[in-house]
């Protein structure tokens, strides 16, 4: 029975023991906390110990150090002493030393009566002060362990906060309310640097995806097109030879298309693929000058500047050209209303190191804010009849060569379109 009683019991105490800690939210100390009570533990600790000592030691020697009983028993014998001289014959010398000495004695008997007051009492008035300074130092102590939490967590924290900023991928804050040691400051600016970084990355893998996605899809709409294109030309080569004139302007019409579709396979295929093949040098001056001289017409002014000793950089040529080309024949566009080219090679710094700088300059109707930054898209246009590939492929080409493309444009007064091309001196 009292097996089956003590089972029982151990029952219903783990059963009550766990519903109470179930029932009660036992929040945990969190790291400022715990280390406010590191701080204080490490700084009160050893002063309690020495002022309790230091306390033990005034209550246990004091009154032995001041203990008179020995003054009592010298009080005693002198009297002794004196009554036995003066007893006898002395001498007027003899008389008035043992005098001074019994004024002497005297004196040191009170003294030591008043030091027997103050030893006796002095453990109580001590003890109390020792008391008020460790409360003392408790206050001063807290107030400091509270203040070295505080600078250490309250940037720790921030900075675990900070982590959960650039998991998601959240911009950082630009300023810090939770200043703390000028390390943490160097620690927020790395932070700051290395979620810059990893967000450039996260961007440059989102954008070499969403190019390989379009590249794709561009080779296969250019395979698809490219196949029914042959024998609709051959078709429409014979229908030039058989059909009657008054079917002539329908055949024009079909030739045209076929025309127009061709290129459009030509165009979807070189954005479909990279440059390919071994580099070789590539003197952009020269380039320039052709490709603006073979497609800017007599009625557009076309100014051409290349700086002297501008080195070769190393790349495809006809790419280089073709991308240059797509360039030029916009700035074209822009100035069918009448306006002026410049194009200009010079050098540049660029990561670092040396690059050369081709730009293309209209004064023509320029792009409007709200559009800039969309016309690099593949398949985004804003003119009828265009595909949205030609400064597609542009880019596709400079970036392929490590280099960078900018576009500047203000509306009504012309856009500013620049390669970048780094100098390899293997």
């Amino acid at each position: 029975m009292g097996v089956v009683d003590g089972f029982w019991g151990q029952y219903v105490w783990r059963i009550a023991s766990r519903n109470f800690a179930a029932s009660v939210d036992v929040k945990p100390i969190g790291f400022r906390g715990r280390l406010f009570l590191i701080l204080l533990f490490f700084a009160l600790l050893p002063s309690l110990l020495l002022t309790t000592a230091w306390a033990a030691t005034i209550w246990w020697a004091l009154p032995r150090v001041g203990s008179t009983a020995a003054w009592d028993s010298t009080a005693a014998t002198g009297e002794r002493a004196l009554r036995v001289a003066r007893s006898r014959r002395l001498s007027p010398r003899d008389s008035a030393a043992i005098s001074a000495h019994e004024r002497m004695l005297s004196v040191s008997l009170g003294q030591a009566r008043r030091a027997k007051f103050v030893f006796q009492r002095a453990p109580v008035p001590a003890a109390i002060a020792l008391v008020l300074a460790l409360a003392a130092l408790l206050v001063v102590t807290s107030r400091v362990a509270g203040h070295l939490s505080r600078s250490l967590s309250r940037p720790l924290q921030e900075i675990v906060g900070w982590t959960d900023h650039i998991v998601r991928a959240e911009s950082l804050p630009a300023q810090s309310d939770a200043r703390g040691a000028p390390e943490f400051e160097v620690l927020r600016t790395r932070m700051r640097e290395m979620a810059g970084a990893l967000d450039a990355g996260r961007r440059a893998a989102l954008e070499a995806e969403r190019s390989s996605a379009f590249r794709e899809t561009a080779r296969q709409v250019a395979h698809e097109l490219k196949n029914p294109l042959t024998p609709i030309k051959f078709a429409v080569a014979r229908l030039r030879r058989d059909v009657p004139p008054a079917l002539q302007e329908s055949v024009d019409v079909l030739a045209t298309e076929t025309a127009r579709l061709e290129e459009l396979a030509r165009s979807f295929a070189q954005f479909g693929r990279l440059p390919e093949g071994p580099r070789a040098p590539v003197d952009l001056g020269e380039l320039a000058r052709y490709a603006a001289r073979s497609s800017v017409p007599e009625s557009v002014t076309l100014d051409i500047v290349v700086e002297d000793n501008v080195p070769h950089i190393l790349g495809h040529n006809d790419a280089i050209s073709r991308a240059l080309s797509n360039v030029i024949l916009n700035a074209v566009e822009a100035c069918r209303n009448g306006g002026s080219i410049a194009v200009r090679v010079g050098m540049q710094r660029y990561n670092g190191g040396e690059a050369v700088a081709l730009s293309v300059q209209d004064t023509g109707c320029g792009i409007p804010a709200d559009r800039i930054a969309r016309i690099w898209d593949p398949y985004v246009t804003f003119k009828s009849g265009g595909t949205g590939l030609g400064l597609a492929i542009a880019r596709q080409t400079v970036r392929a060569h490590e280099g960078e493309v900018t576009a500047e444009s203000e509306p009504g007064r012309g856009t500013t379109i620049r390669f970048i091309f780094p100098v390899s001196r293997a």
